[in-house]
């Protein structure tokens, strides 16, 4: 699901690079963002709300917001947003399915 071809813009993809979601091997491209890459190969679920456990996606896409935190190489909460993705990455989700005791 990625832009092929841009009526007004013009960019050029980088090198095409492996990346792990959860364990899973998926493709992305040098100069994309970790959540560009992942919504692209179809992961539109990147963390739950805390209470009703609801599905939140990419929201703000500029790293102000909390919906895009996820585990990369063993650091949690990088805002996969404004990161870049690299040759490699392991991202994890974090906090989905997990029950908060109220």
């Amino acid at each position: 699901m990625r832009i092929q071809n841009h009526p007004i813009l013009s960019f050029n993809r980088g090198k095409q690079i492996k990346f792990y979601y959860n364990g899973k091997e998926l493709i992305g491209y040098e100069g994309e963002t970790i959540g560009a890459a992942l919504y692209a190969n179809g992961v539109f679920k990147f963390s739950e709300s805390k209470k009703l456990h609801r599905p939140r996606g990419i929201f703000c896409a500029i790293g102000h917001c909390s919906s895009c935190l996820m585990t990369v190489d063993g650091v949690p909460n990088v805002r996969t947003c404004i990161t870049p993705l690299k040759d490699g990455m392991k991202v994890e989700s974090q906090n989905i399915g997990v029950e908060i005791n109220e």
